[in-house]
């Protein structure tokens, strides 16, 4: 398979991610009084009955009120939506051996700042993609600090470890290679564009991770770091 066919590969891919989203959305599977399993357990059955989706290359991520906080390597306790909370849903369906990554954040209730940074996460992904796209030797950690320059910038706090990562062929995780160099992390001093390990081009997932000055919540944003298609 060349590169243009496995760029649209991915991005076929995350079109049906986002499709699955646009579904979540339209059964209202978000709601107040609802707990974090709930919501998590009724997406797995609809991208299963609706998506034939048989695998998800990380696990199916809800997290709401002050696990907003949190990263997709941690365990927080479950807990309830409640009527004003921040909640992030962070997805990894596989579609015919080809990985998606998507993230989206919802305001119950109408908190401004919470809608203010629920507005944000889009505009800094704009915001970092356009400073990736200018400028064409840049590092997973050049990216990374743009990432946290732009959170305070605008008043919010960096809430990730990292800022994104490689995504590919099911499972990517298996390329070869220094793992930190895969991840948009203060710990890759290497070009984004370099090739991986196999020689293949590599393709990044950025993520938006803002969070309050006071930590009691966030919201999270993630897609496929392409030029928007023709």
């Amino acid at each position: 398979m060349d590169e243009n066919q496995r760029l649209a590969a991915l991005r076929w891919a995350e079109d049906k991610a986002q499709q699955l989203f646009d579904a979540i959305e339209a059964k209202g599977l978000i709601a107040p009084g609802r707990s974090e399993s709930a919501v998590e357990k009724d997406i797995y059955a609809l991208a299963a009955r609706d998506f034939g989706v048989e695998k998800h290359w990380h696990k199916r991520i809800v997290r709401a009120g002050i696990n907003t906080l949190t990263i997709a390597a941690d365990n927080p306790p479950v807990i309830d939506i409640l009527a004003d909370d921040m909640v992030f849903i962070d997805l990894g369906p596989v579609f015919d051996s080809w990985e998606a990554d998507v993230g989206r954040t919802y305001v119950l209730g109408d908190a401004p700042e919470k809608h203010r940074l629920n507005a944000d996460l889009p505009r800094h992904f704009e915001k970092l993609r356009d400073h990736f796209d200018t400028h064409p030797d840049i590092t997973g950690a050049e990216l990374f600090t743009e990432a946290e320059r732009l959170a305070e910038a605008d008043g919010w706090l960096w809430g990730g470890q990292i800022a994104g990562h490689l995504v590919g062929e099911f499972p990517h995780y298996r390329i070869p290679g220094d793992k930190d160099l895969y991840r948009i992390s203060p710990h890759n001093p290497s070009r984004m564009r370099d090739p991986d390990a196999s020689r293949h081009r590599k393709y990044w997932i950025l993520e938006v991770h803002l969070v309050n000055p006071d930590r009691s919540w966030g919201g999270f944003y993630e897609r496929l770091l392409l030029p928007e298609p023709n």
